[in-house]
């Protein structure tokens, strides 16, 4: 497994995304080497998010269910923004695409819940051991290798959503968000209520709430680009550019104005353009 990218400068060593062997599964990680200190606002995304730190150490996290210090931390498609904070991280970042995740994580998305999720909880002694090793570690392909063996180790191949759930994912990712529930329903040949309660049991969100997001990701992609808020509310479905923004705040707790802000530290910037290159790595077919 080879790194794709690598972008150091004065304050961040930034290696990937590299291709963690499963389809919908990638890695980015990035080292504070100039002190700079990690301080994101971080947004929803159409992913489960394994975030490990491995230099000693912790990260803040302020979420739905509060502020915590952890180690590493998994989180699911939340709906609301979180904050993460360290002095000096170190980190090595997982993107699961929701239905790898239901194979590789061992429980259902469902049961992250609406925070993050300390490692330590979900893998215990292993966890610890994992963040050892990664700190041991001279370089990035060592510590991606070494993260791909840890998930590889859980992965449970038959363990897999409903082909009329993956059915129904990859309709929302190649539709943009812009599809209608009741109609995705009707060709899968379910129910309105049954579609609801699989994919919500199997991905971690309602197919509605799943749609909402998956939009908004591309909303952010032409607000970060510069482009108007009317042209992008437009283009991307929304009925105008007041239902974008209501969007845009349930799931930064900010305006379209103000998103960009978000996204001037250097590490941000990175992270945003290195998930925003893997819409076909994450997504599974």
């Amino acid at each position: 497994m080879g790194i794709v990218g690598r972008e150091p400068d004065r304050a961040w060593d930034f290696a990937g995304p590299a291709d963690a062997g499963p389809r919908g599964v990638a890695i980015i990680g990035y080292r504070d080497t100039g002190g700079a200190g990690l301080d994101l606002r971080v947004a929803g995304t159409a992913a489960v998010t394994v975030v490990i730190e491995f230099g000693g150490r912790e990260v803040i996290v302020d979420d739905a269910v509060g502020r915590r210090a952890l180690d590493g931390f998994v989180v699911g498609l939340p709906v609301e923004a979180m904050r993460i904070r360290s002095e000096r991280a170190e980190c090595v970042e997982v993107r699961l695409s929701p239905i790898q995740a239901y194979s590789l994580l061992g429980f259902a998305p469902t049961d992250l819940g609406r925070g993050a999720v300390a490692i330590e909880d979900l893998w215990g002694q292993q966890a610890r051991r994992l963040r050892e090793q990664l700190a041991s570690a001279g370089t990035w392909d060592e510590r991606f290798a070494l993260t791909q063996s840890f998930l590889a180790q859980r992965d449970r191949p038959m363990r897999t959503p409903d082909p009329e759930v993956l059915a129904s994912w990859n309709r929302i990712l190649t539709s943009r968000g812009q599809v209608r529930i009741g109609a995705l329903a009707e060709s899968l040949g379910w129910s309105h209520k049954r579609l609801l309660g699989r994919f919500e049991s199997q991905i971690g969100l309602t197919p509605k709430r799943a749609a909402m997001l998956v939009r908004f990701r591309y909303a952010v992609d032409g607000l970060l680009a510069g482009r108007p808020a009317a042209e992008v509310a437009m283009e991307c479905g929304y009925t105008d550019q007041a239902h974008l923004c209501r969007d845009v705040s349930l799931f930064t707790d900010n305006t379209p104005g103000a998103l960009s802000a978000h996204y001037q530290p250097t590490i941000a910037r990175h992270r945003h353009r290195a998930w925003g290159n893997l819409s076909n790595t994450v997504r599974d077919q």
